[in-house]
């Protein structure tokens, strides 16, 4: 009889998601929120302390570092990836000689695993003896001192996110103006628009919906950031090059505090939440005003 009835058939279909997405995320989301709420550790009973985790990390100075690097890092790792790849997507956009071969080279970092990009950076970036570090010091007079100086070492971090993560951003451009209709942008060069007036008022306008959702992921994986920046410096020099990412790890598995580590990942994850509900707001805003 229930299969009789239609209307249960979408509900079936989709039940087997359901049922894993409830098993691998909404689970184990409910454990961490109760885990943040309790001191555990190895060797002792759990215990309810309530907000006492949270009261811990945010009057930690480290954490509220970790939280400036975090946001240094991620804003310029996602708005110069913006700012590279569209105009990259717009001149892949066009037809040259070689253009399959310069797409492939753009899109190859994507396909290196981070530990081994993170060595490849490491060597070209190597104090007095890495290629691009003699370069700099040829051309510029300076060096990027990654180990001893904090701000070099973010810089280096942000340089190497950019590098792994740019084909992302870059599809997900390149993929929406090749949507844009030719016709419109002839029509509007036929009423007299300069280029730029042809990108800003007919390529912008169907590109943007693309660009906000390129941006929200972005934002989300970059404030998870931790790869990059602990197998480059570990957090050093003195903790000072320590993100949200690192700062969760040590709390977890240097002190097994693992109260303090969830309470640590529910406030990475309430930062992601708020800013993809304000990319989500624009791409709903703009999507009601295209309907």
């Amino acid at each position: 009889m229930m299969f009789e009835d239609r209307k249960w058939l979408p509900i079936i279909l989709i039940s087997p998601v359901n049922a894993l997405l409830a098993l691998l995320i909404a689970l184990p989301s409910v454990y961490i929120i109760w885990l943040s709420l309790n001191q555990s550790t190895f060797g002792s009973e759990t215990t309810f302390v309530g907000l006492a985790n949270y009261a811990q990390i945010f009057s930690d100075p480290i954490f509220w570092r970790s939280t400036i690097n975090t946001f240094i890092v991620v804003n310029v790792v996602v708005y110069t990836e913006l700012a590279l790849a569209l105009p990259l997507a717009l001149a892949l956009n066009t037809d040259f000689v070689g253009k399959g071969l310069v797409f492939s080279i753009l899109i190859a970092p994507y396909a290196v695993t981070e530990v081994s990009a993170v060595v490849m950076w490491r060597y070209l970036f190597e104090t007095d003896i890495g290629m691009f570090n003699m370069l700099l010091q040829s051309f510029a007079g300076f060096q990027l001192n990654w180990v001893r100086n904090p701000a070099h070492g973010l810089t280096l971090i942000s340089i190497l996110s950019i590098w792994i993560h740019l084909p992302f951003t870059l599809i997900i451009l390149y993929s929406a103006i090749s949507t844009v209709p030719v016709d419109m942008k002839n029509a509007a060069r036929v009423e007299g628009a300069t280029e730029w007036q042809v990108f800003r008022t007919v390529t912008m306008r169907f590109i943007m919906p693309a660009v906000l959702v390129a941006l929200m992921f972005r934002y989300i994986f970059a404030t998870r950031l931790f790869a990059e920046a602990w197998l480059l410096t570990e957090g050093g020099p003195a903790r000072l090059t320590e993100v949200l990412g690192i700062y969760l790890y040590r709390a977890a598995f240097r002190y097994h505090d693992f109260g303090a580590a969830a309470a640590t990942g529910l406030a990475m994850q309430m930062l992601s939440l708020l800013v993809a509900s304000f990319y989500l707001y624009q791409l709903y805003k703009r999507m009601q005003a295209d309907g």
